[in-house]
C-alpha cells in the first residue's frame, strides 16, 4: 500500500519505568469488525484496549518470507511481543522482515457515536533496537491532509476496506468509526538507520479526547535472537504534548 512519511519528533531518552497492561484485545486478539485493509490479512493476534467503546490494537506481522511475500504469521506470545528470524526472511534493502499493524476503532461497541476525527492520536515508533533506550519517531496518524489507510464501520467485511483519496480523506474520516493500515519501520527510518537491525522495538498507539488521554496500548517486536531483557514501557510522557502538535514534514511513499 502506498503511505504518507511523517516526523514530528525524533528524540532521544531513557524510557522510564513503568508498564501498561496488554493482552489480546476483548480477549480474542480478534479487532472489530475484522481486518478490513488489502486482501487475505487474517484476523487476530491484536494486543489492544477497549476502554468505553474506543478500540485501539497493535500487531507485528512477517512481511517478508524467504521468498519475498507476505504471511499471516505472527510469532505472538499472548501478552505483547512479537517474534521474528531473520534466517527465516529475504527482505529487500530497506525494509524490515516484519510489518506493522494498527486498527482504531472509536466505537467497536456501538455506544460512543464517535468517528474518527473526534479524537486525536499518538503513533510512536522506537527506532532504538536496545532495550533500555528509546528514539522514536513520533505522529498523528488520523488527523492528516490524506492518508491510505482502509476506513470503514461496524459493517465493514474482511478487506472491504475505503481507501480514500486526498479529495475525500477529511470527510470520510469525519463519518467513518474505524481505521487500519499496515506499515514497516522502512517507511520511517531516521537517517542511517538500518531497519534489519536485530534487536527489540516498540510500538505504541495512544488515543486522545480534548488533550486528555483515553486509552493506549503497546507491543514489542523481536527481531533475531537476543538475549532475554526487561520489558519497556512507552514513552507515555510524550504523549499529551504531542498530541496537540500540528504535523510536519509528511511526504508520501509507494511500498516497493
Amino acid at each position: 500500500m502506498s503511505l504518507l512519511r511523517g516526523l514530528v519528533i525524533l528524540a532521544a531518552l531513557t524510557v522510564p519505568a513503568g508498564v501498561v497492561s496488554a493482552a489480546p484485545v476483548n480477549g480474542t486478539g480478534l479487532v472489530t469488525p475484522d481486518v478490513i485493509f488489502g486482501s487475505g490479512n487474517a484476523n487476530g493476534s491484536f494486543t489492544g484496549v477497549n476502554v468505553g467503546g474506543i478500540e485501539l490494537a497493535l500487531r507485528g506481522k512477517l512481511r517478508y518470507d524467504l521468498s519475498g511475500n507476505p504471511q499471516n504469521t505472527f510469532n505472538y506470545d499472548g501478552v505483547r511481543t512479537y517474534s521474528f528470524d531473520p534466517a527465516q526472511s529475504n527482505a529487500p534493502a530497506g525494509r524490515s522482515i516484519f510489518n506493522f499493524e494498527f486498527s482504531i476503532n472509536t466505537d467497536a461497541d456501538g455506544t460512543t457515536g464517535l468517528k474518527l476525527d473526534d479524537l486525536t492520536y499518538l503513533l510512536s515508533i522506537d527506532y532504538d533496537p536496545t532495550w533500555n533506550r528509546s528514539v522514536t519517531v513520533d505522529f498523528d496518524p488520523i488527523n492528516v491532509l490524506y492518508a491510505d489507510h482502509a476506513l470503514g464501520d461496524n459493517t465493514t467485511p474482511n478487506g472491504g476496506g475505503t481507501t480514500a483519496n486526498i479529495f475525500n480523506y477529511t470527510t470520510l474520516i469525519g463519518q467513518k468509526n474505524v481505521a487500519q493500515n499496515s506499515w514497516n519501520l522502512g517507511f520511517f527510518e531516521p537517517p542511517g538507520f538500518d531497519p534489519q537491525t536485530q534487536g527489540l522495538y516498540t510500538i505504541t498507539l495512544s488515543a486522545f479526547r480534548n488533550k486528555q488521554l483515553v486509552a493506549d496500548t503497546w507491543i514489542n517486536v523481536k527481531v533475531g535472537n537476543i538475549p532475554p531483557v526487561p520489558l519497556p514501557a512507552p514513552v507515555l510522557m510524550l504523549g499529551s504534548a504531542l498530541a496537540g502538535l500540528g504535523l510536519i514534514g509528511w511526504r508520501r511513499r509507494r511500498q516497493a
